[in-house]
């Protein structure tokens, strides 16, 4: 598959398997105020199919940021490492909550890198968790 447009079946593959949740930052679509996309982990630009191995469920912070970037420097060992790969590699590996769940803290280079350059911890981001978890709503799966 090499379309440009996700079919609607594979994108409700994508968002079913993704829990209705961003897979970088673990967001909520139903608490968003704009939509998910359903985005090219590896970018078309960079040669990336349309396949499902290949798609992730992003929020708008995470897609707009990451747009077609595939690497990011580690902000402790400054090495260029691959962003976070929610198809081959799992969050809680590379990522965790803050003592207080408002704040996603990287585990490994390639979490940190992720987290640096998809800005996951935007402040609005955090605000809402705050308030989420106050709610008993955040984090989710837990």
């Amino acid at each position: 598959m090499s379309e440009k447009r996700v079919p609607a079946k594979l994108r409700q593959k994508i968002i079913e398997q993704a829990r209705e949740c961003c897979e970088y930052c673990l967001s909520q679509s139903c608490f968003a105020t704009e939509s998910f996309a359903v985005e090219h982990i590896k970018p078309r630009s960079r040669g990336g199919q349309t396949t499902p191995d290949n798609l992730a469920l992003a929020c708008s912070g995470c897609n707009g940021h990451k747009h077609a970037k595939t690497k990011a420097t580690d902000p402790v060992s400054s090495e260029i490492v691959s962003l976070f790969h929610p198809r081959r590699q799992k969050w809680h590996d590379h990522f965790r909550w803050s003592d207080d769940y408002s704040m996603i803290m990287g585990l490994t280079a390639i979490g940190r890198a992720s987290i640096e350059a998809l800005q996951v911890n935007r402040q609005s981001v955090v605000n809402l968790r705050k308030v989420l978890y106050s709610m008993g709503e955040h984090p989710p799966f837990e």
